[in-house]
């Protein structure tokens, strides 16, 4: 394998395509960059060559001769399997971005097997849907060594506007500790205000006089906002899927037992997503967890 530890326009391999992966592709490859794009489905990459990227067939010929990898992938069973296919072509002092939310139990192995290729690993998982991804405005959660840090931001700097660096180890897992956390308030927040309209709609309450009574005070937030127009629209366009909302509470459920806490929110949350995702629900929307709270 070729060193590869440097350059003044970095090849760029994006492992992933879907709702985020596609928007952090297509914005690298508007700024210039050279990019490369695999999706285990080609289908969901092919609409990126219209904006500069090569789609590739297999991570392999995605990786080949790149600077900085870059994933973002359902999981972290995904994640390991599409490294291990690019094994052979990965270029040794590659940066290695791995943005996916993969939870504690995968986190060692993908650390492992950056160390046994000479990678050089960020733990980077990302705050952000559709909306804020396809800006370039997601909030980057890091953890990696200082040397590697400018490298990393010229890639950060383009898919987010902000990088919060919690550690210097990426194999800590704090970065993606810290994104449980966070994901934990997140799905509290969805399910709450899925729960709340729908009681308001069993005690025959305008769920827009709800929304009246918040308006401005502590109670209130962008995000109620955001998810409550979906629920009245009845429209659940996916920005973060009941699907992969219900896999994040499994990761938070996860890491609470290997903690010793217990989460009584978090379990119950799980369940409304499982529920949601049995009726039909799992490409849809977070927010159409709603229907949980009707039917068996």
């Amino acid at each position: 394998m070729a060193d590869n530890n440097s350059s003044d326009a970095p090849s760029v391999a994006v492992l992933g395509t879907g709702i985020m992966g596609a928007a952090m592709a297509r914005n690298l490859a508007r700024a210039g960059l050279d990019v490369r794009v695999w999706n285990r489905t080609r289908a969901r990459a092919e609409p990126l060559a219209a904006d500069g990227a090569r789609v590739t067939g297999t991570p392999a010929e995605a990786v080949d001769g790149a600077g900085v990898v870059l994933t973002m992938l359902l999981d972290g069973e995904a994640v390991l399997q599409a490294m291990r296919q690019a094994a052979d072509a990965l270029p040794a002092g590659a940066l290695w971005l791995q943005t996916s939310t993969v939870g504690t139990e995968a986190h060692p192995s993908l650390a492992r097997f950056a160390d046994e290729h000479r990678l050089r690993f960020v733990d980077a998982p990302v705050l952000g849907t559709k909306a804020p991804a396809e800006k370039g405005e997601l909030t980057i959660l890091a953890a990696g060594p200082r040397d590697v840090r400018e490298r990393a931001e010229r890639i950060f700097g383009i898919v987010g506007s902000r990088t919060r660096w919690v550690g210097e180890d990426g194999a800590s897992g704090a970065a993606g500790h810290l994104k449980l956390v966070v994901n934990n308030w997140v799905l509290t927040v969805i399910n709450g205000t899925g729960e709340s309209l729908a009681l308001a709609r069993a005690l025959g309450v305008d769920p827009r006089d709800f929304l009246g009574a918040v308006a401005g005070g502590a109670l209130d937030m962008p995000y109620l906002r955001l998810k409550s127009e979906l629920i009245l629209s009845g429209n659940y366009p996916p920005s973060f899927t009941v699907s992969a909302a219900r896999k994040d509470a499994r990761l938070i459920l996860e890491a609470a037992r290997e903690g010793g806490v217990r989460m009584d929110l978090a379990q119950a949350c799980a369940e409304r997503f499982r529920r949601s995702e049995e009726q039909g629900h799992g490409e849809e929307d977070g927010a159409a967890a709603y229907f949980a709270s009707f039917g068996s």
